[in-house]
């Protein structure tokens, strides 16, 4: 079981980093990867011009698993909302904030099938108050 999570953590972590590269040649900053809180981890906060964006990357193996960007469901989603408005307060961010996602898929030989950026893939909205945070 142990082996199991080690290459999971491993093709994730090169995910990271292929994405990390892309949104680099994208003309990104990264800020942050795999920055923790309370809340959870945001993999990779970067500056677009004067935009944050908070990046979830989704990296899969196989077809069997589907594509990466149905790994961010719903829970998910709400989870990235909390953790982008709660490290907006810690830093005083007051410029444009937005949610990305980055799909990255391989085959099941392990060869590079595709890399993705989804940008303003997910909305952050406050159901009390309906509005949106970003």
């Amino acid at each position: 079981m142990k082996r199991k999570k080690d290459t999971r953590k491993r093709l994730g972590a090169l995910g990271e980093s292929l994405a990390a590269e892309l949104l680099k040649k994208k003309g990104m900053t990264i800020l942050a990867r795999n920055w923790r809180c309370r809340f959870g981890e945001i993999d990779i906060i970067a500056q677009d011009g004067r935009t944050l964006v908070v990046v979830e990357v989704k990296t899969r193996r196989g077809a069997q698993a589907g594509p990466p960007e149905e790994g961010v469901d719903a829970r998910k989603q709400a989870q990235l909302c909390r953790l982008a408005q709660y490290y907006v307060e810690q830093v005083n961010w007051e410029e444009e904030v937005r949610l990305d996602i980055v799909a990255v898929a391989f085959s099941s030989q392990g060869t590079l099938l595709r890399i993705t950026h989804w940008p303003h893939a997910i909305e952050c909205w406050d159901i009390v108050w309906q509005k949106m945070w970003f």
